[in-house]
């Protein structure tokens, strides 16, 4: 078993990556609504902090593109089509990221144990501190969750709750958009 590491989301440093929320996919999957609204606060959040916010869409040609209630959330230009698992399969992705400038890497989305799983490996192998949010992705089982997410934190990725998360890119209620954000979590309990 690896020591966790210490990762300590900072908001300059930090990027949102959504991974494969669709709509053809979430019909499958378990408790595809709490995804779609922990996905969507997150998302809230990261805009309101000015933190880069990117997606992947897995073979869009067959399986659809990016939920619509989050497409609305994402800027165009940042949403990847990709046909690799991991969205570090997608050059596209990995430039973009690259430009951001950002080290760390928040993900949320499906399924846990495939596309999460192997872009969460993939990204920490390239150098990037990683965190999954186990309330921000699933699988078509709850089994399959689970073992996605034992599989991660093993691997020494950081798992966090993602009110965690956006309490942590605020770091203070002196924080100048705490009140805005502060409203963004009622409105997602």
């Amino acid at each position: 078993m690896h020591k966790m590491p210490c990762v300590k989301l900072d908001p300059g440093q930090s990027a949102l990556l959504i991974i494969d929320i669709q709509p053809v996919l979430n019909k499958t999957i378990f408790e595809a609504d709490r995804v779609l609204s922990r996905s969507a606060f997150l998302i809230k959040m990261a805009n309101l902090l000015d933190i880069p916010v990117l997606a992947t869409e897995q073979n869009p040609f067959r399986m659809g593109q990016l939920e619509p209630s989050l497409s609305l959330l994402v800027r165009s230009e940042l949403i990847f089509s990709k046909m690799a698992f991991s969205a570090a399969g997608s050059s596209e992705f990995l430039d973009a990221l690259a430009l951001t400038g950002r080290k760390q890497v928040v993900l949320v989305g499906i399924e846990t144990h495939i596309c999460v799983s192997q872009t969460a490996h993939d990204l920490q192998r390239l150098g990037y501190q990683v965190v999954v949010c186990p309330d921000g992705v699933s699988a078509r089982s709850l089994e399959r969750h689970k073992l996605g997410m034992e599989r991660i934190r093993d691997a020494g990725i950081v798992p966090a709750h993602t009110e965690s998360v956006a309490y942590e890119w605020l770091g203070s209620a002196a924080h100048p958009e705490f009140k805005s954000a502060l409203s963004i979590v009622k409105e997602n309990p």
